[in-house]
This record gives C-alpha cells, sequence and structure tokens, in this order.
C-alpha cells in the first residue's frame, strides 16, 4: 500500500496542531462528562477503569494514574457508583485492597459515545500506510512517556520558572 501524499509541515506546524487537537479533546471531554453526568476528573478515572478491563484496577493505581490523592479517589469512585457507572469490589489476593470494576452498562453506554468517533478515527487511518501508522503509534507513545515525566517533575515542583497559583478565598 501507497500512502497519499502529505504536505509538507515543519515541527512548528506539528505542534500547533496537536495543540489544537489537545484543546479540542479537553472541551470535548467536558461536553462527554457532561453528558454522563459526571465532572472530567470521573470521566478520566472511569476512563481508566474501563481500559483496565478484566483485570481490575486498583484504587491506588487509579490515584497514582489520575494524579490524584487517595482521598480524592474515594470521592470520585463514590460518584461514579451512584451513577452507576464503576463498583468497588475486594482484592481476592489482598483483601485489605479494593479493586475497581465497570459496571456492564458503563462499557455499553461508553462505546455508545465514543464509538462513532473511534470508526471515524479508523476511517482515517485507512489513508495511512502501515508503516505510517506505526510511526503515529510510536510517537503518541512516546510523547506519553514524555508528557507523563514532565508531569511527575511538575508535580515535584522541579520546573522554578513554572509559576504557581496562589488560591484565595473570598470571606
Amino acid at each position: 500500500m501507497e500512502g497519499k501524499p502529505r504536505p509538507e509541515a515543519t515541527h512548528e506546524q506539528a505542534l500547533a496542531g496537536m495543540d489544537q487537537l489537545i484543546a479540542l479533546s479537553l472541551v470535548g471531554q467536558q461536553d462527554i462528562a457532561q453528558r454522563l453526568g459526571l465532572n472530567v476528573t470521573d470521566l478520566t478515572c472511569l476512563g481508566f477503569v474501563l481500559a483496565a478491563g478484566d483485570d481490575p484496577i486498583s484504587a491506588g493505581a487509579l490515584a497514582r494514574q489520575a494524579g490524584l490523592t487517595t482521598g480524592a479517589v474515594t470521592g470520585v469512585l463514590n460518584r461514579l457508583e451512584r451513577a452507576g457507572y464503576a463498583h468497588r469490589e475486594a482484592d481476592p489476593a489482598d483483601r485489605r485492597r479494593v479493586r475497581v470494576v465497570a459496571d456492564p452498562d458503563a462499557v455499553v453506554t461508553a462505546t455508545a459515545v465514543y464509538e462513532p468517533f473511534y470508526r471515524r478515527l479508523n476511517e482515517l487511518f485507512a489513508d495511512y500506510t502501515p508503516g505510517e501508522i506505526a510511526v503515529l503509534s510510536d510517537w503518541f507513545t512516546r510523547a506519553g512517556d514524555l508528557m507523563r515525566t514532565y508531569l511527575e517533575e511538575i508535580r515535584r515542583d522541579e520546573h522554578a520558572g513554572v509559576p504557581r497559583t496562589r488560591r484565595t478565598r473570598s470571606r
């Protein structure tokens, strides 16, 4: 299979396109979360729970993946349970640990919401050769690794040039 001709692009153009896609994705996640009666953090956590599939994620692992405290994840899980998207169960290997399992209806709901978009993405992939898709996959994987590392650095406050906002309470 021969790929379609592609226009030349600079690193700057590729980064600008990525920034636009990320921004649009954030807006889209807000819209989807609202449609499902969730907030974006809860939707993100539900995504991690769904991605775990038949190997349920522990509450602690969910907290780490989402960059939340265990206390914050408790609130997320309470809301996901109330909404009927997930439930907690004891880990059979260690009853002190809690695993998070998606309710079957949550899988159906998520598929109904995301499937039309993923179908369109698969149609878009049809315009690319297997080699081009391999490059895209490699780039997304490596960019994701870079993002995880950078977020860890930010959380450890290793970037003095990145200002922290001050939260003030109005009285």
